[in-house]
């Protein structure tokens, strides 16, 4: 298998193979190199097929692993962003802080040249191509595209990152959108930058990009994302019109209306796409079980096909019909269910109010303690953590 363009399948058997096979230890060796011991498993953790508290013990009984281990601190990340958005909902969607430039200052809309990947840099079109292959990316060319569309191109984060999030099979709003955040400047103390040295150390060859824009010094820049002009994309770019970009779809294909059953005195188990993994115990063994695709979402935040075939995917594996509702559908047809069962997800709360009283809404169980009061940086929450 191609590690730049994984294959994932959705199943908890697959998320468990994916798991097996992990090694801490190469990870924390190798992780920044786009052919490293990458562990794969984030689209299995977006989707509910396998949680951070069953990995870390899984890995743990194997060989022992320090708080402070590469792996954990990564585990950290992901928990910090979760952290950050419970705190400020909706807030992760605009600046966190003032960047390099004002938010005005930057374009609202994608190059073409990117979305094709012919901007010329090939670390770039590398990055757009695998992206649309797999629905995968590595994360440090997450980084590079980001910092190059921001700071070189002046794309405006929210945008790039609206982008990305659609494509990825991993797609989360905390861990996507505050890494933008983090990597614009917007969400950290200055901006991320990167050089074709950087690549040429962490990429393979057909990545390498001398002579392009990004084969400067690190001051040139900071001076250049402090600058308000954009740098047009090179002539180099690659010839005609590139790659179509896949579009996104804000329902997934295939699918039909909310049923007609009705769940008048019936439990019922709400299985949305980021919890495609086994049945909780506290759910009641006969409850209805249905696939819960929420418009009013998807409308907001649209997927690729490829993300949406994974979601269906997940569901036929376990003979879980799907359907598709907004938040008022949703709340009548509920309404005379004996109760209702699903999993707590940030992506879902901006809607918890459509469901009825008697909902329960599970918790994930974490691995990290849970912090107080809103933390403004990583540092800050990991000294008050800890694992549980």
């Amino acid at each position: 298998m191609n590690p730049l363009l994984p294959t994932f399948e959705a199943s908890r058997a697959a998320a468990l193979q994916a798991l097996a096979r992990v090694s801490p230890q190469a990870y924390a060796v190798s992780r920044n190199h786009l052919l490293g011991a990458a562990t794969a498993l984030s689209p299995y953790f977006t989707h509910g097929l396998l949680t951070q508290r069953e990995v870390f013990d899984f890995l743990h009984q194997r060989s022992p692993l320090h708080p402070q281990h590469k792996l954990v601190y990564e585990f950290g990340w992901r928990a910090y962003f979760r952290h950050v958005w419970a705190q400020l909902g909706d807030g992760i969607l605009e600046s966190l802080h003032p960047g390099p430039l004002p938010d005005a200052a930057y374009h609202p809309e994608l190059p073409e040249d990117v979305r094709q990947a012919r901007s010329g840099v090939p670390a770039i079109d590398q990055a757009v191509r695998c992206l649309y292959a797999s629905g995968h990316l590595h994360n440090h060319a997450r980084m590079w595209l980001a910092s190059y569309l921001v700071h070189v191109r002046k794309v405006a984060w929210r945008v790039g990152a609206d982008w990305l999030y659609g494509h990825l099979l991993d797609g989360d709003l905390a861990s996507n959108h505050l890494s933008w955040q983090w990597v614009a400047g917007t969400g950290s103390h200055k901006p991320y930058l990167f050089n074709a040295e950087n690549v040429a150390r962490f990429a393979p060859p057909e990545w390498h990009s001398p002579g392009s824009v990004i084969d400067t010094s690190y001051e040139a820049l900071d001076a250049l994302a402090h600058t308000p002009e954009a740098i047009a994309p090179s002539p180099k770019g690659r010839p005609g019109g590139g790659l179509a970009e896949p579009p996104l779809r804000s329902t997934p294909p295939d699918v039909v209306p909310w049923p007609d059953t009705d769940l008048t005195g019936r439990p019922v188990w709400l299985q949305h796409p980021w919890a495609l993994g086994p049945r909780p115990a506290e759910v009641p063994q006969d409850a209805v079980v249905l696939g819960l695709v929420l418009r009013d979402c998807h409308q907001r935040h649209p997927w690729s096909g490829r993300r949406w075939q994974f979601v269906l995917d997940g569901w036929r594996t376990q003979g879980t019909p799907c359907w598709c509702v907004d938040a008022a559908g949703l709340g009548r047809a509920l309404a005379g269910a004996a109760s209702v069962w699903l999993q707590d997800e940030p992506h879902l709360r901006p809607w918890r109010a459509a469901l009825p009283p008697h909902t329960h809404w599970l918790p994930e169980v974490p691995l990290f303690a849970e912090v107080p009061g809103h933390q403004a940086s990583f540092s800050r929450w990991w000294q008050r953590t800890r694992l549980l």
